[in-house]
């Protein structure tokens, strides 16, 4: 799953990390890849990148076949419930360094399908851009969930997304799959309410019945290189990402 939005700070990165760790509370076994060279999501959880000598970028340049080197990216810490790759600003060279190689959008997908076997869920937290890194998520992914703060620039935001899916809907073998996610909402605010409505009316069965709230917690939990669930488990923001797994899990099994 591609968490992707062209828009920053609409709850993409804690997407990614949250969901991520609800999949994993519930039984199953989750990979987080950190794709953005903001690295966002691997500073979160104090994988800092300048720390580590494998990241996401290796992942890009590695021999075609070479399976070992999901051994030396992969990284793991005591209370994380899942694995992580963490991404690198090195990441933004990959427009320069991959421009005559072929098949460049597939890179990704390739690669997981050498550890596809491993897990039951892989969660791509994608850059804001349109680029190869983007390209690949997307080529990659069986669905594609667009967190959307419920404000009228966050949805006016998505229009970019779309026109890039539409495109890589015109060349791929199967449609891209996507799904919107409401976040960062606020039920005390009539202009809230109002997007989300316009939501559900654009978007019908393609929006998520669960809609994430503001949550002071999920600030707290990055401030102490935490997901929320490891700060507390019954905080709202925890339990509507627990129900949004559920929701997918739901989704995939029909």
């Amino acid at each position: 799953m591609a968490v992707a939005n062209q828009k920053g700070g609409v709850g993409k990165t804690t997407t990614a990390l949250t969901l991520g760790a609800a999949l994993a509370r519930q039984g199953g076994k989750v990979l987080v890849m950190d794709l953005d060279p903001h690295g966002n999501a691997s500073v979160h959880l104090t994988f800092y990148p300048e720390n580590l000598d494998y990241t996401a970028y290796d992942l890009f340049h590695a021999e075609e076949g070479d399976a070992s080197v999901w051994d030396r990216i992969i990284k793991r810490r005591e209370g994380l419930v899942f694995d992580f790759v963490p991404g690198h600003i090195r990441l933004s060279e990959l427009e320069v360094d991959l421009k005559d190689r072929k098949n460049k959008g597939l890179i990704l997908s390739e690669a997981l399908a050498r550890v596809r076997d491993r897990y039951d869920f892989v969660l791509l937290d994608c850059p804001p851009h349109v680029g190869v890194l983007l390209v690949n998520a997307l080529v990659a992914s069986d669905l594609v969930i667009i967190p959307i703060q419920t404000d009228f620039l966050a949805l006016y935001g998505i229009r970019l997304l779309f026109d890039t899916i539409r495109l890589l809907n015109k060349v791929l073998p199967r449609p891209v799959r996507f799904m919107a996610l409401a976040t960062m909402h606020d039920r005390r605010a009539s202009a809230c309410r109002r997007i989300l409505r316009l939501m559900r009316d654009k978007l019908g069965e393609r929006v998520f019945e669960t809609v994430i709230n503001l949550d002071t917690r999920f600030r707290d939990a990055c401030a102490q290189g935490r997901v929320i669930f490891e700060l507390d488990p019954d905080t709202r923001g925890a339990l509507e990402y627990s129900q949004l797994a559920k929701e997918i899990v739901s989704h995939e099994n029909t």
